[in-house]
């Protein structure tokens, strides 16, 4: 299983970023799909999951209505729209799985909104 996220970078407040997650190594359209993010000093906190067939997803409170995630099963990839930014929203950003009970993390990539 290899998850390999790309899309991050430097962003004023009030911008916009997408992510996305290239997944391989699995059948990935079986398999729900998670963001989460890790801010320095902080602990890894779950952002958004979407179920395998992209018909249900879920946030966390804090990205409600600015963040939304999405799947295009045939490209095998995750995706994050980010928007409405704000220096909250620093972080690593990964993407993860578990497959056969085991879990996935890609090696993340760096956010960072300036005020």
């Amino acid at each position: 299983v290899q998850l390999v996220e790309s899309g991050g970078g430097l962003v004023q407040s009030g911008g916009s970023l997408r992510l996305s997650c290239a997944a391989s190594g699995f059948t990935f359209s079986r398999y729900a799909m998670s963001w989460y993010r890790q801010a320095p000093g902080k602990e890894r906190e779950l952002v958004a999951s979407i179920a395998s067939a992209g018909d249900s997803r879920n946030y966390a409170d804090s990205v409600k209505g600015r963040f939304t995630t999405s799947r295009d099963n045939a490209k095998n990839t995750v995706y994050l729209q980010m928007n409405s930014l704000n220096p909250e929203d620093t972080a690593v950003y990964y993407c993860n799985t578990y497959v056969s009970r085991h879990g996935y993390w890609g090696q993340g990539t760096q956010v960072t909104v300036s005020s």
